[in-house]
C-alpha cells in the first residue's frame, strides 16, 4: 500500500463514490446504539413501543427491522454487522448494547445511561473512531431504574456518573477504530486501557453476524452463514461469511481467541415459554461467557452470528489491543500492511479537517471535528415498510394497528441510510432535523447531504397528498416546513465548493417540493386567512397547552411560528424558481406565484387584509399566536418566545444575476417597492437596492427587526450567556398570561433546564432551554439583514449597555455565545457539564464532547439527548463562520455579574 498521504485523498475517494467508480459508502457506521423499543418493532395493541420491546428482551430477541451494537459497522443494506462486546466479570449480563431509561421509566423521557464518544471520522468512512468508558464494577441497571423512577419532573435525571460508579477512575477505556485499505478491505483495532488503580479483568467479544431477514416470509430461504475458514500465515483464527446477496466475506484475528458461533434466532423458550426451533440461540454468547453453558454454543464452528471470545487480566494502567480484518479478499499475509493503513488513514483525516478550518484553535478544531464525527456515525440504515408492519409478519397483528399509528401511510417503504438524530434516544428520522444535518453534512460531504433531502421526496417516503412524513412515532405530525431550506442551503453550499450549481438536483427537488407546498397551503390554512396552524410544529411545550390537540369547537389557534415557517417557506421556493429560471425561463411564474403568496402572508401578519387579524402586537413590537373566537374576533397570546422571532426567518437577497432573466418577476418586485401591497406597506421590500444591486425580501422590516432585537439582546429577557433562550427570562416573574377564550386562565412558566411537564413524553423543553436549530436559523437572517443593510445599520445593544452595533457585529455576538457553551471559560470550565464533572479536569475525560439536544438557559448546562450531534452538530457552521468572516475576538466576552456584558 502506498503510504505517502495526500491532501486531497478524503476528497478523491468521495469523487470516486459521486462517480460511481468505487463504492466507499458499501460500509460505514449504520448500525444503531438501539433498536429495540422502536415504532417498528412494536407488536403491541396499544402502540406501546417501549413496553413491547424493551432492553431486558433485547439480547434474547431476534429483531425485525434492523439491528444494534456498541460502535458497530455494517453494510449498507444492513446484511452482515460487526460490534463489539464486553464483560467485566461483574456484571449480570453480556455488554451487547448501550442501556437507558425508555420514554415511560426516566424522568424526563427516554434517556441512554452509557458514556460513548464519537472521536473522528470521515465522510468515505475511511477512518472512525469510537471510544466507550467500561465500569470494572457491576453496572447499577437497577439502581439506575429506581432512582429516577422515584424522581420527579422537577428534580434533574439521576445519571451513570452519579452512582459514583467511576469514582477512583475504576473503569476501561475502550477504544475501537476502523480503516479502510480498500471499499471492502476493513481493518479493525480494538484498544483497551484499564484505568483504575487495581487489576481487573475485562472480557472482549468481537461479534460479526448476519441481520435475521430468513425469518420473514418475505425472504424466505434468504439466509447467509458464517463458518470457520482456513488460516492464513500470520493469522490466529479465520471466519468466512458466505451470503447470497453480499458475497463472501472473511474476518481475521490478528491474536488468539475461542471462537464462539451461534444462530441470531430468538430464545423462544426463555421469552415465551415455548421451544426453541434451534438449540442455537441470540443469546448464547450470554449464556456461554456469563454461565459457561459450553452447549449454548455450536461445536460445529458454524452459525449467523459469531464472536472471537478474549480474555484479559489488565493491570493499573495497563493497555491491550485486538487487530482485526474484515474482507472480501483472501490476502497472502493480512496483517502485515495494518500498521500503515491506521497511519495513513489517520493521517488523511488530519488533512481532511486542516483543509476544512487551518486557523481554528485547538479547542474551536476538537468542536468541529467531533460534531462533524457525530454526524458521519450517525448515518443509520432504517428499515420500516408500513403496509408489511401493519398486515404482519409470522402472525396477524393486533386489529387496532388497522387503524392505528401510520395506517394512512400504507405506502411508505424505506430500507436506506439515513442521516438520524442521534443513534440512541432518536434512531429513527425526523424530517425537519435532517433539514439541519443536512446544513452541517454539506460541510464535508455535499453529495451525501443532497442525497439526504432527494430521499424523504421519493415516492416511498413523500404522501400521495404532498406531506412529507415527520417521523416515526406519527409521519402525519406537522413538522415546520424546512425541507426546501434544507435543499436551498447544500444547492449554495455545492455552487460555493465546486463553482458550479447543480441545476438538475433542484429542479428534481422542487418539483417535488410543490408538492408539499400545496399541501401546506390547503391543509394549515383551511380559513383562507394566511395565517398558519401546524399543531405543535415541533416546538413541543411552548405554548399555554397542547399545541397538537384540538381546541374547544368553534376556537381557533392561528400561530406566529407556523405562519413563520410558511413565509420562509414561500420564500425558499421562489429563490428556487429564480435560480431555475436562469436557465428555464417557465420558471418565473411559479417565482410569480410563490412570491405572492409570501405578500398574501405578509400583508395578514401586519392586520392589513380584509380579515383585520394581526400577529404583529405594535404595542409590545412582537409576533404572538392569536386565538380566534366563533364570533370572528381574536385575541393575542402575550408569550415572548421563540414562537414570535421565527418569522425572522423569512429573509432572503435577491442579487442581479437571478433578476437578469426573469423581467416580470423584476417588475413585481417594482410593484411592491418599499413594501407594499394593496396600498399598504407590510413588508421588508425596498425601493432602492444597496451598492451590489441586492434586494432583500423579509417579513419584517428595518423597524421590527430593531424591536424584536431589542428584546433579543436583552440579558433579562432573551439573551442567555450562551445563545438565545426559547422563552423570555420575563416568563420567571410574568406567569399569568390572562384569560384566553377557549382555554380559561393561561400561565406560562420559564423553564430553563429539564422540562416540568409531561407534553411529548417531558424530555423535550422550549420553555426556557437554548436550542441550536433555532439560534443557527436567527444569526442566519441576521447575516442577510447587514448584507443588505450593511455596517452602516447599526441599533442600540442592551447587553452592551446599549453600545451601538451593527448587524455583522451582532450576528458575531450570539455566534461566540453558542459556541461558549463547549469553550472553557475564565474558570477553565466548559459550561455544557456539571463543575464536578470528570469532562471538566480529568486528562481521560476533558478532551472528549457530547453534543447535547438542548442547554440551560441560565447556565448553559447541556440537556435532553446526549449525542444530538444532529442539529447541535451546527456548531461545526458556527465555527466556521466565526473564523470565515474574520470575526474579531469580542465575540469571546461573557456577561459580568449583575446581567450585563460591560
Amino acid at each position: 500500500m502506498n503510504s505517502e498521504t495526500s491532501p486531497r485523498a478524503e476528497r478523491d475517494r468521495l469523487d470516486k463514490q459521486r462517480l460511481g467508480k468505487e463504492d466507499w459508502f458499501l460500509w460505514g457506521p449504520y448500525l444503531a446504539e438501539r433498536a429495540w423499543g422502536t415504532v417498528r418493532e412494536d407488536y403491541s395493541p396499544g402502540g406501546a413501543a417501549w413496553e413491547d420491546f424493551d432492553h431486558e428482551q433485547a439480547r434474547s430477541r431476534a429483531y425485525r427491522w434492523s439491528e444494534d451494537g456498541l460502535g458497530g459497522i455494517c453494510d449498507c443494506e444492513q446484511r452482515l454487522c460487526f460490534a463489539l462486546a464486553l464483560w467485566n466479570g461483574r456484571d449480570p449480563i453480556l455488554k451487547e448494547r448501550a442501556f437507558g431509561l425508555t420514554g415511560t421509566q426516566g424522568n424526563h423521557g427516554e434517556d441512554v445511561k452509557e458514556y460513548y464518544f464519537y472521536l473522528d471520522a470521515t465522510p468515505s468512512h475511511s477512518y472512525l473512531r469510537y471510544l466507550y468508558k467500561y465500569p470494572q464494577t457491576a453496572y447499577p441497571y437497577a439502581r439506575l431504574l429506581e432512582e429516577n423512577r422515584r424522581r420527579g419532573r422537577h428534580e434533574p435525571p439521576f445519571s451513570l456518573c452519579d452512582t459514583g460508579i467511576f469514582e477512583d477512575s475504576r473503569y476501561f477505556d475502550v477504544e475501537v477504530s476502523y480503516a479502510k485499505a480498500g471499499p471492502a478491505e476493513i481493518h479493525i483495532r480494538i484498544w483497551a486501557s484499564n484505568r483504575g488503580p487495581a487489576a481487573s479483568p475485562l472480557h472482549l467479544l468481537p461479534t460479526l453476524w448476519f441481520r435475521n431477514t430468513w425469518s420473514w416470509e418475505e425472504h424466505s430461504g434468504v439466509k447467509g452463514e458464517l463458518r470457520q475458514a482456513a488460516v492464513p500465515e500470520g493469522v490466529a483464527w479465520a471466519v468466512e461469511a458466505v451470503h447470497p446477496s453480499l458475497g463472501s466475506y472473511y474476518l481475521y484475528g490478528c491474536q488468539a481467541a475461542e471462537p464462539l458461533y451461534t444462530e441470531n434466532q430468538s430464545n423462544n423458550e426463555r421469552l415465551w415459554g415455548r421451544p426453541n426451533a434451534t438449540p442455537f440461540v441470540k443469546d448464547a454468547f450470554h449464556r456461554r461467557v456469563i454461565a459457561d453453558d459450553r452447549q449454548a454454543v455450536n461445536p460445529d464452528h458454524r452459525g449467523t452470528k459469531f464472536a472471537a471470545w478474549y480474555s484479559r487480566m489488565l493491570a493499573a494502567g495497563e493497555s491491550t489491543s485486538i487487530d482485526l480484518i474484515l474482507s472480501t479478499q483472501i490476502p497472502a499475509q493480512p496483517f502485515a500492511q495494518s500498521q500503515d493503513v491506521f497511519a495513513l488513514r489517520s493521517k488523511e483525516a488530519d488533512l481532511f479537517y486542516r483543509d476544512l478550518l487551518d486557523e481554528a484553535d485547538e479547542q474551536d478544531g476538537r468542536i468541529l471535528r467531533q460534531a462533524c464525527a457525530g454526524m458521519i456515525w450517525t448515518k443509520q440504515f432504517y428499515h420500516y415498510e408500513v403496509e408489511r408492519w401493519i398486515k404482519g409478519d409470522q402472525s396477524p397483528p393486533p386489529a387496532e394497528r388497522q387503524h392505528g399509528r401510520n395506517s394512512g401511510w400504507l405506502h411508505f417503504s424505506a430500507a436506506h441510510v439515513l442521516s438520524m438524530p442521534d443513534t440512541w434516544e432518536y434512531p429513527w428520522f425526523a424530517a425537519w432535523d435532517m433539514a439541519f444535518h443536512c446544513a452541517v453534512l454539506a460541510l464535508i460531504d455535499v453529495d451525501f447531504a443532497k442525497s439526504q433531502i432527494e430521499l424523504l421526496l421519493k415516492e416511498y417516503y413523500l404522501h400521495p397528498n404532498g406531506q412529507i412524513p415527520a417521523y416515526e412515532w406519527g409521519f402525519g405530525d406537522a413538522n415546520p416546513p424546512v425541507h426546501a431550506l434544507g435543499a436551498l442551503k447544500v444547492f449554495r453550499a455545492e455552487r460555493v465548493q465546486r463553482g458550479t450549481a447543480d441545476i438538475d438536483f433542484l429542479r428534481r427537488v422542487f418539483n417535488k417540493l410543490l408538492l408539499n407546498y400545496s399541501w401546506w397551503i390547503n391543509r394549515k390554512d383551511a380559513d383562507g386567512y394566511n395565517l398558519f396552524e401546524g399543531g405543535f410544529m415541533g416546538l413541543d411545550n411552548i405554548s399555554v397547552y397542547d399545541r397538537s390537540k384540538p381546541l374547544p369547537t368553534g376556537f381557533r389557534l392561528k400561530q406566529a411560528d407556523s405562519t413563520g415557517w410558511m413565509a420562509m417557506f414561500s420564500l425558499n421556493m421562489t429563490m428556487m424558481a429564480l435560480e431555475l429560471a436562469t436557465e428555464d425561463s417557465s420558471y418565473e411564474d411559479i417565482a410569480i406565484q410563490t412570491f405572492e403568496q409570501f405578500l398574501a402572508i405578509a400583508n395578514t401578519v401586519r392586520g392589513r387584509s380584509e380579515h383585520g387579524v394581526s400577529l404583529w402586537d405594535p404595542d409590545d413590537g412582537f409576533l404572538k399566536d392569536l386565538v380566534l373566537r366563533p364570533d370572528g374576533q381574536y385575541q393575542r397570546v402575550n408569550i415572548y418566545s421563540f414562537v414570535g422571532l421565527i418569522p425572522l426567518f423569512a429573509t432572503e437577497i435577491v442579487d442581479r444575476r437571478l433578476l437578469a432573466n426573469v423581467p416580470r418577476f423584476a417588475r413585481v418586485l417594482k410593484k411592491h417597492a418599499g413594501g407594499l401591497f394593496r396600498g399598504n406597506a407590510i413588508c421588508a421590500c425596498p425601493v432602492h437596492t444597496n451598492d451590489r444591486g441586492e434586494h432583500i425580501l423579509s417579513l419584517v422590516d428595518e423597524q421590527m427587526l430593531v424591536r424584536i432585537l431589542t428584546r433579543v439582546l436583552n440579558e433579562k429577557e432573551f439573551l442567555s450567556p450562551y445563545g438565545v433562550r426559547s422563552i423570555s427570562r420575563i416568563h420567571a416573574e410574568l406567569h399569568a398570561i390572562g384569560h384566553l377564550e377557549g382555554i380559561g386562565e393561561a400561565t406560562i412558566d420559564y423553564v430553563p433546564g429539564e422540562s416540568t411537564s409531561g407534553i411529548f413524553g417531558g424530555n423535550s423543553n422550549w420553555r426556557g432551554p437554548i436550542w441550536m436549530p433555532t439560534n443557527y436559523l436567527l444569526i442566519q437572517a441576521i447575516e442577510k439583514f447587514h448584507r443588505f443593510l450593511g455596517d452602516g445599520f447599526q441599533m442600540a445593544v442592551p447587553c452592551k449597555v446599549n453600545r451601538e452595533m451593527n448587524l455583522k457585529e451582532i450576528a458575531a455576538l450570539l455566534t461566540g455565545r453558542l459556541i461558549a457553551i463547549y469553550r472553557r471559560d475564565a474558570n477553565g470550565l466548559i459550561p455544557a457539564y456539571p463543575a464536578e464533572s470528570p469532562f471538566q479536569k480529568d486528562p481521560h475525560w476533558k478532551d472528549l464532547i457530547l453534543f447535547h439536544e438542548y442547554f440551560h438557559g441560565d447556565t448553559g448546562l447541556g440537556l435532553g439527548a446526549a449525542h444530538q450531534t444532529g442539529w447541535t452538530g451546527l456548531l461545526a457552521n458556527l465555527v466556521l463562520r466565526r473564523y470565515r468572516q474574520n470575526i474579531p475576538e469580542y465575540w469571546r466576552d461573557q456577561p459580568k455579574t449583575g446581567g450585563q456584558c460591560e
